[in-house]
């Protein structure tokens, strides 16, 4: 995606979420959490969220398509394009089916602990804004869901 403005386009701050959350494990083992299907597809959504995953191709190019499964019962099919997997420290996604967005997660080792970065940037300003208000959290649950996965991890 492109990082700079163009005249009447927004900035990418404008149509980033940011968020952040330090990890109690290791950065390996939360790099195998994103990086083995079993383990994502527990812990990838907000809260009351499960997955099936139809294709998992963990690589730039690769595909990963997979149906989430809302609480209110209903299926959200998604599709994603591995753009960047430079294994333990970062991973890029974007997403094609439903919202577009590119999802860059970053995992900075400290001490036995991770800090995972989580930028999220959308087409538009108004996109991300007509979102705001179920993506802000669904990020935090999306992380907190990721924090007691890694405990799974062997």
């Amino acid at each position: 995606m492109n990082e700079e403005p163009a005249s009447g386009i927004d900035s990418a701050a404008d149509r980033a979420f940011v968020h952040a959350r330090l990890i109690d494990a290791p950065r390996e083992r939360v790099f195998r959490a994103f990086s083995d299907p079993a383990h994502l597809a527990r812990w990838w959504g907000p809260k009351g969220f499960s997955n099936t995953f139809q294709a998992f191709d963990f690589r730039p190019g690769g595909r990963w398509q997979f149906i989430m499964h809302g609480p209110d019962g209903r299926n959200y099919p998604n599709e994603s394009v591995f753009v960047e997997v430079v294994a333990p420290e970062r991973i890029v996604v974007e997403h094609v089916v439903g919202h577009h967005f590119e999802l860059t997660i970053t995992l900075t080792a400290q001490g036995e602990r991770t800090l995972v970065g989580w930028r999220q940037v959308f087409d538009t300003a108004a996109e991300r804004q007509r979102i705001a208000d179920f993506v802000t959290e669904a990020n935090e649950q999306n992380l907190d869901r990721l924090a007691t996965e890694v405990w799974n991890v062997a």
